[in-house]
């Protein structure tokens, strides 16, 4: 379910407000964020943004593309690592 238009996108504060003091700068630091709910804003779009993923922080450069979608998006929280590989473990329960 999408939040709804009354209210407005969802963005932290506090990272708002950071972006913004970089931007006003012409400074460009990795910052870190836990607000893996926050709507990408065009303020920035060229800024580096490190998102938790429950265990790291993964850096994401924002584009673009990226403004409307959710910082959470580019982080993903799950390692896929196949279906059914064939280890010399497995072949020798057989």
């Amino acid at each position: 379910m999408s939040r709804s238009i009354k209210k407005g996108p969802f963005i932290e504060a506090r990272l708002l407000g950071r972006i913004e003091e970089m931007n006003k700068r012409n400074e460009k630091k990795v910052v870190k964020s836990w607000s893996r709910a926050s709507v990408i804003f065009p303020t920035f779009i060229g800024h580096t943004i490190a998102v938790y993923n429950g265990k790291k922080h993964i850096p994401v450069y924002v584009t673009e593309n990226m403004v409307g979608h959710q910082l959470g998006e580019f982080s993903p929280t799950r390692n896929y690592r196949g279906h059914g590989k064939h280890t010399d473990r497995s072949t020798a329960l057989k």
